[in-house]
């Protein structure tokens, strides 16, 4: 990944964070790792529900729709990883998927598109 890539995500990340906590979100963590991989966010909505965030950013649609990069493979590995986050910290409740898609556009503010219960 270069640096400039990497810094596309970090923003996007960021974004993503401000906009689930302006929606009553409570963040629990921002990139968590373990030897299996990372969350980018992990957190818990304003009905109780836990959510790990998988946040997809994008400069423009070129290469696909962020949505477009969330395959049974991220799925799966996804999985894994919440298993692992649930281990550590178990959690009475529901827990989904949401995937946060950013585009970012030459003018204007970038696009946010929040699913929230992917099917995983």
């Amino acid at each position: 990944m270069t640096v400039r890539s990497q810094a596309v995500g970090e923003y996007g990340e960021r974004l993503a964070a401000r906009h689930l906590e302006e929606s009553g979100y409570r963040l629990l963590a921002r990139n968590w790792r373990c030897p299996g991989g990372e969350l980018d966010i992990v957190a818990v909505d304003p009905h109780g529900t836990l959510a790990i965030v998988e946040v997809k950013t994008r400069r423009g649609l070129a290469y696909g729709h962020p949505f477009e990069a969330i395959t049974p493979v991220k799925l799966a590995r996804l999985r894994r990883l919440a298993g692992a986050w649930l281990a550590e910290r178990p959690h009475r409740g529901e827990v989904r998927l949401d995937v946060v898609a950013v585009t970012l556009v030459p003018r204007g503010a970038p696009r946010l598109e929040h699913l929230a219960g992917v099917d995983w």
